[in-house]
């Protein structure tokens, strides 16, 4: 019996995949009770997440509807902000400074930092996109090789498509998915890599919709993860057992649908009010 509680403690205390099984047999931990959480995000990344403007740091989104929801359903404060570019988010989580990512796709270098709960928030696909009238044959990612990409800062694709980049691709990485369709247009590259629905609402909002399309088919298609940096105070048994509950019970109660339809309404009318702001 010892021997199986020391064996339960550790897989819930490190990675939250298999835990919904486990979260009754954990009890309260004493002491050091976490009062409030920080998150941050893709701060271009619609309709999951977006920067509502360029003078304060809210993110708004699919992502911020089921952050409100685990939020209410802990009974816990959680403060979902930007920080700056994916890649600054990640550091933020990384070391400490923000408390969880609120959606990750999966890989093995981010799980050295950061803990995955289970099940994911959404699912999400990755495109190549390219010139209109300049596209070049693409039905899998070999049809890639010898041609140069781009991508923004610490974006990934999933840990397969991500090991086989490295190996076989040509991808430069810049700060922002705007620099990045900007140095498709200007021919510096032959195609940009990215999810297919941020894209999309990307393309619309640079009003590039008759120059750039996606194709198909897909890169690949992976979950977005809600995280929680291994360097948090917060990072406690109880803690994650209080999340993984209420994540298990939000996708039975269909709450990240729900909110990825809420999202993207909330894109469309934000474009049609507030995106002149984005352009400045």
């Amino acid at each position: 019996m010892w021997l199986q509680k020391t064996v339960l403690f550790c897989l819930m205390n490190s990675v939250f995949f298999s835990g919904f099984s486990f979260a009754s047999e954990i009890s309260e931990e004493p002491g050091g009770e976490c009062s409030s959480l920080t998150a941050t995000g893709n701060p271009e990344y619609p309709p999951f997440l977006w920067r509502g403007n360029n003078k304060d740091d809210q993110l708004l989104g699919a992502n911020k509807i089921i952050i409100d929801e685990l939020s209410r359903r802990i009974n816990i404060p959680i403060t979902l902000k930007s920080v700056g570019p994916w890649s600054k988010a990640l550091s933020a989580v990384k070391n400490g400074r923000v408390d969880m990512i609120a959606g990750a796709f999966y890989t093995n270098s981010r799980a050295s930092y950061m803990d995955y709960f289970y099940p994911v928030m959404l699912h999400t696909t990755s495109v190549v996109w390219q010139r209109k009238g300049e596209t070049f044959p693409f039905h899998s990612k070999k049809d890639l090789q010898g041609k140069w990409g781009v991508t923004v800062i610490s974006n990934s694709f999933g840990q397969a498509f991500d090991s086989y980049a490295r190996q076989d691709l040509n991808i430069l990485s810049v700060a922002s998915l705007s620099n990045a369709f900007q140095m498709l247009m200007a021919d510096s590259v032959d195609y940009v890599l990215y999810e297919k629905n941020p894209g999309i609402a990307y393309v619309t909002m640079l009003g590039l919709q008759k120059q750039i399309t996606y194709e198909s088919p897909s890169i690949s298609s992976e979950g977005l993860y809600l995280t929680l940096s291994k360097a948090s105070s917060c990072n406690t048994v109880a803690i994650k057992q209080k999340i993984a509950m209420a994540l298990s019970q939000m996708h039975k109660q269909g709450i990240a649908e729900k909110a990825l339809f809420d999202g993207i309404k909330e894109w469309r009318a934000f474009q049609t009010t507030d995106i002149a702001l984005l352009k400045k």
